[in-house]
């Protein structure tokens, strides 16, 4: 649930992000990641990922970064009912929370494939064009590697999101030099200048960066 907004603008965004409610299994995934320290994606965010999965009849999804299973259950409820949904993450004990999350919500094991591990290991041993689509929640100094990989997992017409890419506010703030900070800004001007990419920045949530694969 979004902050009480204290402005105009804030109250807003509030607003966008609250129009997307979650059901009890999404809570519920929410309240184990805030427990365990793994934040998971907003509302407005998560309602984003589960439209562009639809959009796009998504079969063949790659996430980074499990947490406990919310933006896992907003992926599999706009996949296609045969889709299945690769997700990395270091932690085993987040993975467990998502699978239990993933089960309450009546998806199979068949419909996820699990991985612990550093994504940046991972995701090489993953099929060129193979995938939809690509969500990126994980080490944000690793974003730019995760842009690359995404360009080369997805086909064409694919799209690869990120979290974060507003980064509470700070991203719109010159004066804000932190590395995640900087991590970001530098992956919008890759995503911006990649002719291969169409690009798309929403204010959801905490900022959701989409784009389009137009070309290998």
């Amino acid at each position: 649930m979004a902050e009480t907004p204290t402005s105009p603008l804030e109250a807003t965004l509030a607003y966008a992000d609250d129009f997307h409610r979650e059901d009890d299994i999404l809570l519920a995934a929410r309240m184990r990641g805030a427990e365990v320290g793994a934040p998971p994606i907003r509302p407005g965010g998560g309602a984003a990922l589960c439209f562009l999965a639809t959009a796009i009849n998504a079969r063949a999804v790659v996430e980074i970064g499990t947490g406990c299973g919310v933006s896992g259950l907003w992926l599999l409820r706009g996949m296609r009912q045969d889709g299945t949904l690769t997700s990395v993450d270091v932690e085993p004990e987040h993975q467990r929370l998502a699978r239990q999350s993933f089960a309450q919500a009546g998806f199979s094991g068949g419909r996820t494939r699990l991985i612990t591990g550093r994504a940046l290991d991972v995701l090489p041993r993953l099929s060129d064009g193979g995938y939809d689509l690509v969500f990126c929640d994980g080490a944000m100094h690793e974003y730019a590697d995760y842009l690359a990989e995404s360009v080369r997992l997805l086909r064409i017409g694919g799209i690869v999101v990120f979290d974060n890419a507003l980064w509470g506010n700070r991203v719109a703030d010159p004066v804000q030099r932190d590395p995640d900070t900087v991590s970001i800004r530098e992956l919008g001007k890759l995503v911006r200048s990649d002719e291969r990419l169409r690009p798309l920045m929403m204010p959801l949530g905490d900022g959701i960066l989409a784009a389009v694969k137009l070309s290998d």
